[in-house]
């Protein structure tokens, strides 16, 4: 399914955006991306490069805005000053160019951007700010897909595709459910499961994702084992798993229990 394919079918679907950010490789795909974009009156701010298209107009047609400073404030409410200025270059519909950077005088090529909206009215400050935003998306998400596995599928038929993308996203859900910002009732003290040597304490996705891991283990690990029991009868193993499965399956009740949802008991049958 094509970018442009997925915008129409979340706008059927009900969603509504107000602005849609993106990166060089959409910002210049203008018979399909932007178009659609365009098609649906969605307004856009997505980067593009230095050397795109819109600049191949004589130089001398090309006119520069005086550079504005600004504040870059981010999602922890801290702020670093940026620079912005407007790049004039013809008229097309509403569309503006902007380049962005942390040192006008140097321009240095790590942190200079070059940005194309389509927002009636908007503020360099808002510009930069709300183009900031794509850079840190963009980042957490590459994590979690790379943590997930989201791209590592090696699979050619698009029904195949289509499961695992399903499982990536469930195991998304998952860990995103657990967060304290989703409970509805955030643990008061710290549970049993902290006492695990490898427990980690933090808050943030991937410790999440680490302290599930753990929960799961006894599971796991005794579905590995099962089938040498079969063959080699060891039934204090057997017991000792079985025991455990028990243990973990009645800490991880109350977990269930904040989100008013049926719970699942761990079983080695």
């Amino acid at each position: 399914m094509t970018t442009d394919t997925f915008v129409l079918l979340l706008k059927s679907m009900g969603f509504r955006f107000n602005l849609v950010l993106a990166d060089s490789l959409y910002g210049e795909s203008g018979k399909n991306f932007l178009s659609v974009l365009d098609e649906l009156n969605l307004n856009f701010i997505v980067a593009i490069r230095s050397n795109h298209r819109a600049w191949g107009i004589a130089e001398t047609e090309v006119k520069y805005s005086e550079w504005q400073r600004f504040k870059r404030v981010f999602s922890n409410l801290s702020s670093e000053n940026r620079f912005i200025r407007e790049i004039i270059c013809g008229q097309n519909q509403g569309i503006r160019y902007w380049q962005i950077t942390t040192d006008k005088e140097t321009l240095p090529k790590n942190t200079t951007w070059y940005v194309m909206s389509k927002y009636p009215e908007i503020t360099p400050r808002d510009v930069g700010n709300f183009y900031g935003l794509r850079t840190w998306v963009e980042y957490g998400l590459k994590q979690s897909k790379n943590e997930l596995g989201w791209a590592d599928f090696r699979v050619t038929h698009y029904p195949q595709i289509e499961r695992w993308w399903e499982i990536v996203c469930s195991a998304y859900l998952m860990v995103s459910l657990h967060s304290e910002q989703l409970l509805k009732f955030p643990p008061q003290s710290e549970s049993n499961f902290s006492s695990h040597p490898w427990w980690d304490k933090e808050n943030g996705w991937n410790n999440i994702l680490n302290n599930l891991r753990l929960i799961l283990q006894p599971f796991v690990l005794f579905n590995l084992i099962k089938p040498w029991l079969k063959v080699f009868t060891v039934p204090k193993l057997s017991e000792g798993f079985f025991h455990l499965q028990i243990i973990v399956n009645n800490l991880t009740r109350s977990i269930f229990q904040n989100f008013n949802i049926p719970y699942f008991y761990f079983s080695s049958a």
